[in-house]
């Protein structure tokens, strides 16, 4: 009564349906079937050989950013260093001569001074103090000169947080020392 009929043929299998530009093409894989393709344990059962090519990764990631902070290469500097904007800030340091260069060499010296105390080694002192003042104010200016220009050249909306404090803190450093190193010479055009 509501059983098939006997003499009724089953049902032909599915047939291949030409191929059609732009289609998938291919039936939808099963939901079960995908993610059991893309389980992968938490921990790996040998943590020994995952922590020595993690270790490994880490050290080749290392070695390209200390590679680019010699190259000047923008897409393996740390994300503090990267960006056209950067660079330009970089460079309107190292095309000048600042003199919060001359600071370290000399406060070493005024250490050294130190233990010869006399009269003249206040006015040593006081002189040195008068240097820092005029750097500090050499470097308000340049970032005046320098923010100018990075308004002109990016445009208005280039955001400029922290940029001022990245250029002082390059600006009181030796040259030799600055990492990423100086990649234009003193004296050049920007």
């Amino acid at each position: 009564m509501f059983g098939r009929k006997k003499d009724e043929k089953p049902a032909s299998p599915v047939q291949e349906r030409p191929h059609r530009e732009g289609a998938k093409n291919r039936p939808t894989p099963k939901r079960r079937d995908q993610e059991a393709a893309r389980k992968r344990p938490l921990v790996t059962n040998d943590r020994k050989a995952a922590k020595s090519a993690d270790r490994e990764a880490r050290r080749e990631a290392s070695m390209k950013m200390r590679e680019a902070m010699v190259t000047g290469d923008d897409r393996h500097l740390p994300a503090r260093d990267k960006g056209p904007v950067r660079r330009f800030v970089r460079d309107s340091v190292d095309v000048r001569f600042n003199l919060g260069e001359l600071l370290l060499p000399l406060m070493l010296a005024v250490l050294v001074l130190s233990l010869f105390a006399g009269t003249w080694a206040t006015y040593v002192f006081l002189s040195v103090y008068v240097l820092i003042l005029i750097a500090v104010v050499d470097v308000w200016l340049l970032w005046r000169r320098t923010k100018a220009k990075i308004l002109e050249r990016f445009g208005a909306d280039t955001p400029l947080r922290g940029l001022g404090m990245y250029q002082s803190m390059r600006a009181f450093q030796m040259r030799r020392t600055r990492m990423p190193k100086p990649q234009v010479e003193r004296g050049a055009s920007l």
